[in-house]
C-alpha cells in the first residue's frame, strides 16, 4: 500500500467528524465540570487500561521534571497532559487525525496544561522536527497501523538526544492467527500490522535502541476488559451512554472491544511494556 492510500486509509478508519463539538456536547450533558486533567481520564486514554497504564510506563521510564517528550499517534492528549501535570514534562503530541488535534487543544486549555503541552497534525513517518529535539519518545497503541516499523524508528532515533529513550506500550502478535475483527486500530487484516515482541525487539535493536526494560501485561489488560464489560451488564439498560471512550470510537465501540477481549484470551494478541535507549548505530 503506498503513502497516500495507507495515510487514506487511517483516515477513514478512525475518522470523528466534529468530534471537539461531541466532547463539548456530552460534557454538557453529563453535568461534569472539567478543571482538571483527571477529570477527563474515562475518555482520553485511546488505549488499554486507560491512565493507570500511562502511569506504570511513565514510572518504568523514569519520566522526571524538564523531560521534553514526542507523543507519536497523541489521539486526544489525555497521556500528555498526565505527564505534564505528574511528571513536569514538556509533551508535544502528533496525530494524523485533524479532528483529533483539536479535541485535544480544545480539552487541554480546559485543564490550563496549554502552557506545557502543544500538539501537531501530521504524519509520524516523517517527523517534521529538528535532529535531537526529544529527550523521550512516547508510543502508546500506535506501532500497529505501522507497516514500515524500520523506517519509523529511523526517524525516532533522528529527534531523540544522545540519551534518548523511547517509552512504548504496544500490542504485538500473539501465536494465534488470524485476528478477530473489527478492533480499535483496524477495520480488517489490511490494516493491521502486528509483529510479534521478538521481531520488534529485533527492528528496534537494528535501529539502534537497546532495551532496559521489557515486560508482558497482556494478563492485567485482559482482566480490565473483562472488568469494563461486568460493569456494562450491570448498567440499567435506559441508562444514558457513558462518558467514555464510545465517544471517540462511535458505534462500533462494543463490537470492537468484544474481539480485542477475544484475541486476548486466545493468545492472537499480547500486549507490552518496553523503554528501549538510543545507542550508536553500527
Amino acid at each position: 500500500m503506498n503513502q497516500d492510500r495507507r495515510t487514506q486509509s487511517l483516515s477513514d478508519h478512525y475518522r470523528r467528524p466534529d468530534l471537539a463539538d461531541i466532547l463539548r456536547e456530552a460534557i454538557a450533558k453529563s453535568g461534569k465540570t472539567i478543571r482538571s486533567y483527571q477529570d477527563t481520564a474515562a475518555f482520553d486514554e485511546f488505549h488499554m487500561r486507560g491512565r493507570e497504564a500511562t502511569r506504570e510506563l511513565a514510572r518504568l521510564a523514569d519520566m522526571s521534571t524538564g523531560d521534553k517528550v514526542l507523543d507519536l499517534g497523541c489521539g486526544l492528549g489525555g497521556p500528555a497532559r498526565m505527564l505534564a501535570a505528574e511528571f513536569g514534562c514538556t509533551v508535544t503530541g502528533i496525530d494524523l487525525m485533524a479532528e483529533y488535534i483539536e479535541a485535544a487543544e480544545m480539552l487541554t486549555d480546559m485543564v490550563g496544561l496549554a502552557h506545557r503541552v502543544t500538539f501537531r497534525q501530521g504524519d509520524m513517518q516523517a517527523l517534521p522536527f529538528a535532529d535531537s529535539r526529544f529527550d523521550v519518545v512516547w508510543s502508546q497503541h500506535t506501532l500497529m497501523n505501522i507497516a514500515d516499523k524500520p523506517a519509523l524508528f529511523e526517524q525516532i532515533h533522528r529527534v531523540l538526544t544522545p540519551k534518548g529513550k523511547i517509552a512504548l506500550y504496544e500490542v504485538v502478535a500473539g501465536n494465534v492467527s488470524p485476528r478477530h475483527y473489527p478492533v480499535q486500530w483496524a477495520t480488517d487484516p489490511s490494516m493491521d500490522h502486528l509483529i510479534d515482541g521478538d521481531t520488534l525487539r529485533a527492528q528496534l535493536a537494528a535501529a539502534g535502541f537497546v532495551p532496559s526494560i521489557w515486560q508482558d501485561t497482556t494478563a492485567a489488560c485482559r482482566q480490565w476488559f473483562e472488568a469494563i464489560q461486568s460493569r456494562m451488564a450491570d448498567r440499567p439498560k435506559d441508562a444514558p451512554p457513558p462518558l467514555g471512550l464510545n465517544l471517540v470510537i462511535g458505534p462500533t465501540t462494543a463490537e470492537k472491544a468484544k474481539n480485542t477481549v477475544r484475541n486476548l484470551k486466545e493468545d492472537r494478541i499480547r500486549v507490552v511494556y518496553g523503554v528501549v535507549e538510543k545507542s550508536f548505530k553500527c
